[in-house]
């Protein structure tokens, strides 16, 4: 593109960072999460199971619970889920329902006696659980956006030394998604969709808003997907009193991104065909749209090791450490924006600029890569009242700014310095009671709080933030809370067990990174269009067992 003078607005530099990497901090979150998921006696205890034992899901928490076993098990797991979704507040609030049915929890400990005091038993057990679930679906529209992202795109685009050369559109064998100097591929989008263009004809540019110009900004971003885990594990005991177990994990992740971000400007700085057939720039009105699909999965290996002392009936403590889990990972990515923008002295326009663009082509992009998640550590202690109430209390602690990501071995220093930047250590408190009504019918309830993962200079806005490709949006997440309660009937050999559970969780969507300048007047900050975002999650679990 040519376009003429633009004599009223001056473009600054952008302290932004350049956005090389195919992957982001964010993905490596993403697939670091796990969920309270398992049985369903598990679930309406919150989880508290770290020094309990005897039930299907320790094997995925504490494997020393493998060694409480004194008989078989086999049982299995549903649950349905209902989610709300809320963006925005108050009149600006849009709500997103969704309701599915999970098969959660199936699996089998074989336990066999050894006729030995020294170790008694010695079980092996194998378990398949949905550790994750991505199903997530909002959107909303914000108002009176202070900026716009087609001008942090052209911050980006200057700081990063792009020509207009080097962003066009594929032509005479040259592709810039593909080729040397190799230009991110967001300024590549939005150069060939006039969403961004060149000052005076030189290589440096400007985006649509500018001063006097006012509108709104629309979302949408819908996840789906989930994270795995089938667990072999192998334990025993000692005198009945030290309690052990070790677990191989194989994950299998998919998780699938639909995003859409785009905004109606009024009184912008918008490209036209003047009627000497030339490019050129005026003030008017702007619309533009860019929808995102983004999916990651891939396979990894994890390692637990655990133990449970019960130095007298009434008191167990847990011990249990996580390695990561060591993924290989692919990652696909498209992307494709819709533009119109319309002068508004129409006596100077032959022709209004609109259409669409794709990158790469309309051409999925690859990539595969190599992640790790954090370590994690999990310390518990439980006691039995009056051998018909049960008291117990997990601490977990998840190492998040150890996470990594790789390709071909090699470690991506640049995502590992925002993981660091990004992120903290996250907590989990698990509180969960039992108390038999009945020596066959048992009531539960159970609460968890996890700390959010972000620093606060994220959370704050005091960071340029870096994403990956297209996707310049991103989300914060709080503190998450749940809520259970449940109850389980055993008959002889039978048992089922029943748990509702409520999760809450806020976040805060960033349409893109804030962005920071300086001029005569000194540093400025400007703050992207962002929303508040509350997840409401109701699950009912049901499980189905029996012990011989």
């Amino acid at each position: 593109m040519k376009i003429a003078s633009y004599m009223a607005a001056i473009l600054l530099a952008t302290t932004a960072v350049q956005q090389m990497s195919a992957q982001s901090a964010f993905d490596a979150y993403t697939i670091s999460q796990t969920d309270l998921k398992g049985t369903a006696r598990f679930m309406s205890m919150a989880g508290a199971f770290g020094a309990l034992g005897g039930d299907l899901s320790v094997l995925n928490q504490n494997p020393g619970g493998i060694g409480i076993y004194r008989s078989s098990d086999i049982g299995f797991t549903l649950d349905w889920n209902i989610k709300k979704t809320t963006a925005g507040d108050g009149a600006q609030s849009y709500n997103v329902k969704n309701t599915n049915f999970n098969f959660n929890n199936i699996g089998y400990i074989g336990a066999f006696r050894t006729h030995s005091d020294a170790m008694p038993n010695v079980n092996w057990g194998f378990t398949y659980n949905k550790a994750a679930s991505f199903n997530r679906h909002y959107s909303g529209r914000i108002s009176n956006i202070g900026t716009s992202m087609t001008n942090y795109v052209a911050g980006q685009a200057n700081y990063g030394g792009w020509t207009t050369g080097d962003l066009g559109a594929v032509q005479d064998g040259y592709n810039p998604y593909q080729d040397y100097p190799y230009p991110d591929w967001m300024s590549t989008l939005a150069y060939n969709s006039y969403l961004i263009n060149s000052l005076n004809g030189k290589n440096n540019f400007a985006g649509l808003y500018q001063n006097g110009t006012s509108g709104y900004g629309e979302f949408e971003v819908q996840e789906s997907g989930q994270v795995n885990e089938y667990t072999i594990s192998f334990g025993g005991n000692v005198y009945n009193t030290v309690y052990w177990g070790a677990s191989i994990g194989i994950t299998d992740v998919d998780y699938n991104l639909y995003s859409y971000y785009g905004e109606s400007l009024n009184n912008a700085y918008v490209p036209y065909i003047d009627k000497n057939n030339n490019e050129n720039m005026a003030d008017g009105y702007a619309s533009w749209g860019m929808e995102n699909q983004f999916r990651m999965s891939g396979t990894g290996v994890n390692f637990k090791l655990g133990v449970i002392l019960k130095p007298i009936n009434e008191l167990r403590v847990g011990v249990a450490f996580h390695t990561p889990t060591f993924y290989s990972m692919k990652s696909e990515y498209i992307a494709n924006t819709s533009f119109g923008f319309s002068p508004e002295n129409q006596d100077l326009v032959l022709q209004n600029i609109d259409g669409s663009a794709w990158t790469d082509e309309g051409y999925t992009g690859v990539t595969y890569f190599d992640m790790q998640t954090p370590w994690k550590f999990i310390g518990s202690v439980a006691g039995v009242i009056g051998g018909r109430a049960i008291l117990s209390l997990d601490y977990e602690h998840n190492v998040y700014p150890k996470m990594k990501v790789s390709y071909d071995g090699s470690e991506d220093m640049q995502v590992s310095s925002y993981i660091k930047q990004y992120y903290k250590s996250s907590d989990i408190i698990r509180v969960g009671a039992e108390f038999k009504v009945t020596p066959s019918w048992s009531l539960r309830a159970g609460y968890s709080y996890q700390t959010s993962p972000y620093k606060e200079d994220i959370r704050d806005d005091r960071l340029n933030v870096a994403t990956a490709g297209t996707t310049l949006s991103y989300t914060l997440d709080d503190n998450i809370q749940y809520f259970t309660a449940g109850t389980g009937y055993r008959y002889k050999a039978f048992y089922v067990d029943f748990a509702f559970v409520h999760k809450n969780r806020s976040s805060e969507y960033y349409a893109f990174s804030p962005d920071s300048y300086t001029d005569d007047s000194g540093p400025h900050l400007l703050l992207p269009p962002k929303s508040k975002i509350k997840d409401s999650n109701n699950e009912i679990v049901f499980t189905l067992g029996f012990k011989f």
